[in-house]
């Protein structure tokens, strides 16, 4: 790493690498509590056969098709323009390399308190529908984030039109919803072998369509299965309202928090070099997802002949 970085980018480097590896938190703990008994009751609903298969299949259906939907929605040239009235000049994402990281970060601003303001009102709204809701809710949600994170890429200099950062995007999601430790690894693995990749300049050979297709299929699914299953509480008429709201913030806080740290990160190894990507975990040999749930039993599912969920 070069020696003339700056105090600014020191401090947030330090950051980063505590955020990947935090302690768990009293509202992490909290969170486990809570999702124990939601958890149980959520299994209990995807063991009724029919039910699982109607919500897995439609809603993972769903969620692959939203990338493409959130990132045209984002808009490069507003975000430009707020740079620009902050007295920075810039047309492309190329001109993002002279700025600081310390110049985007006064830019970004509480770009995750909009994203989860607006997530929080979403949740109140379907929530209250119950089990209906589910179907509107998750791919409202996920397409929000989604939205979410290509903002952040724009702000700190990747372009979300090409393929491996529709892919970067896709794997945020994953390692936001990740319910146990080696699902944040399988993710947070991929996110470095994509971010080391893009840092080193290694030449990304377009992945065929039908296996990029297949990749976001997998991720599709698995972020599908996960976030249905966390919302399955607002099947419960008086809880859906409130179960709505707080799970959309707090998972919406996953994902801006993620997004934050990982785009900053990039942005300090396009300038300092790769080496400034901690590595927490191996990176894998490609950018296949292996998600758990791409492969477990679930009723009515692709990969799945037993009457059992994962």
């Amino acid at each position: 790493m070069s020696e003339d970085i700056s105090e600014y980018d020191r401090r947030a480097i330090a950051e980063i690498h505590e955020w990947k590896t935090p302690d768990l938190s009293w509202f992490g703990q909290a969170m486990r509590a809570i999702d124990w008994p939601l958890s149980k009751a959520s299994d209990w609903i995807l063991d009724q056969k029919l039910v699982a298969e109607a919500i897995t299949n439609a809603i993972s259906g769903v969620v692959q098709l939203c990338n493409d939907a959130a990132q045209w929605s984002v808009r490069p040239e507003a975000i430009y323009d707020e740079f620009r009235q902050a007295g920075h000049t810039l047309e492309t994402p190329e001109e993002l390399a002279s700025l600081t990281l310390e110049d985007i970060d006064k830019v970004v601003g509480f770009l995750g308190a909009k994203y989860k303001g607006i997530a929080a009102f979403e949740g109140a709204t379907t929530g209250a529908a119950g089990l209906p809701g589910i179907f509107v809710d998750v791919p409202a949600l996920v397409t929000l984030n989604l939205r979410a994170i290509g903002e952040y890429a724009t702000y700190y200099g990747f372009d979300v039109a090409m393929q491996q950062e529709r892919l970067f995007a896709m794997h945020v999601l994953g390692l936001a919803s990740s319910p146990k430790d080696a699902a944040k690894q399988v993710a947070m693995a991929q996110l470095v072998r994509i971010a080391r990749d893009v840092a080193t300049r290694k030449t990304w050979a377009a992945l065929e369509e039908h296996a990029f297709v297949q990749i976001i299929q997998q991720i599709a699914r698995a972020v599908g299965i996960r976030l249905t299953k966390a919302k399955l509480a607002q099947v419960v008429p008086a809880a859906g309202a409130a179960v709505g709201l707080g799970f959309n913030a707090y998972y919406t806080a996953r994902v801006c928090d993620a997004a934050y740290y990982l785009y900053r990160e990039r942005f300090l190894a396009e300038k300092y070099g790769h080496d400034v990507i901690e590595v927490t975990v191996q990176p894998p040999p490609d950018v296949g997802a292996r998600y758990e749930e791409t492969d477990e039993a679930i009723p009515g599912g692709e990969c799945d002949g037993t009457d059992n969920p994962g």
